[in-house]
């Protein structure tokens, strides 16, 4: 067995089998684990039925009889996924489905071991890390003002950075998820942003964007949220016209239906003049102008968040929307005046 600071030193020199059930490993898993169910879906709901109403040895013989004509193929599966290595092993608490796996490996002549605690105590040490003090500098900025942009030239120019849009697959807003695929869920989310934590020197400054304790569907961390509002901000400054042009560039080439469905999601807090003022520029394929009468109200409520958070602006940086390098760069080392 492995603890789980072993298992996360140890899965990059070897491969994992996660063994819990399709449905659970489709709800979060652990990134670059394969899954490699001991009993599938309808199997365990079979197993769990029969514990709640025969009991455990019940319960456990309904296992073994389910399992053993898949038994085979199982090894087969584990043998190529070991390719002659160790193979770590995980079930949801490391309990009997992994012991029971490892057990069928080891007939097999197949080393194996189970992560201590299971998936459980990965989804653990997650929450653990949300809770560190991190060094946080918040990208902030009206809305099409490039911070996703900036953030990856931050990135490329050697600045720490967590891009949590890219590991929600939405970009935050009522149209994040155009051109977009489809969301991982909050546990999934989590998970992903869990490794990204992994990778940093949490001594330096980490870049992320301003954003939210929601992104589309998706929750920050609780924790991990509290520590941004908290944080330093940097605010790029970018004139109404350029972001305009960033967010037909960007948005430009939607479908016109899918656009107006998720215009309609903030027609009350757009207000309906504006909102069938909008619809009808973009029926006209004017999304120029519909677009500006869309951050009417996103202008508004970002300018209504700097207010309650004026005192967290370390400074204004203004940028042209176009040198991404330049502003990189004058991010990570403010001129002195």
């Amino acid at each position: 067995m492995v603890s789980i600071q072993e298992f996360l030193a140890l899965r990059h020199q070897l491969p994992v089998a996660d063994v819990r059930s399709e449905n659970e490993f489709a709800a979060g898993h652990i990134p670059g684990v394969i899954n490699l169910p001991i009993l599938n879906n309808a199997e365990r709901a079979a197993v769990g039925t029969d514990y709640k109403q025969l009991g455990q040895p019940e319960a456990i013989k309904t296992g073994f009889r389910l399992v053993g004509p898949r038994l085979e193929t199982l090894i087969k599966e584990a043998e190529k996924i070991s390719d002659g290595k160790e193979l770590l092993v995980h079930c949801w608490r490391g309990g009997m489905r992994s012991a029971n796996f490892c057990q069928f490996m080891s007939m097999a002549k197949i080393k194996s071991r189970s992560l201590i605690g299971g998936y459980k105590s990965y989804r653990q040490e997650a929450a653990e890390s949300f809770k560190k003090s991190f060094r946080f500098m918040i990208l902030s900025g009206c809305t099409g003002s490039g911070k996703s942009d900036v953030l990856r030239e931050l990135k490329k120019q050697g600045a720490q950075v967590i891009d949590l849009e890219a590991l929600a697959s939405h970009k935050g807003s009522a149209f994040g998820h155009l051109g977009m695929k489809p969301q991982p869920t909050t546990e999934q989310f989590q998970n992903y942003l869990f490794e990204e934590i992994l990778k940093l020197d949490l001594s330096k400054p980490i870049w992320v964007e301003d954003e939210s304790i929601a992104i589309g569907k998706i929750f920050l961390p609780n924790d991990f949220w509290v520590t941004m509002r908290k944080s330093q901000m940097v605010k790029l400054d970018v004139k109404k016209g350029v972001r305009i042009q960033r967010l037909v560039s960007e948005y430009g080439n939607a479908d016109k239906e899918n656009f107006l469905q998720s215009m309609t999601k903030i027609t009350k807090r757009l207000g309906g003049q504006h909102f069938n003022a909008a619809k009808e520029k973009l029926e006209q394929d004017n999304m120029a102008a519909t677009i500006e009468i869309l951050l009417t109200y996103y202008d508004k409520t970002y300018l209504e968040s700097m207010e309650k958070r004026r005192e967290n602006i370390l400074r204004e940086v203004s940028w042209d929307g176009k040198d991404l390098s330049s502003v990189a760069k004058e991010l990570i080392h403010p001129t002195i005046p």
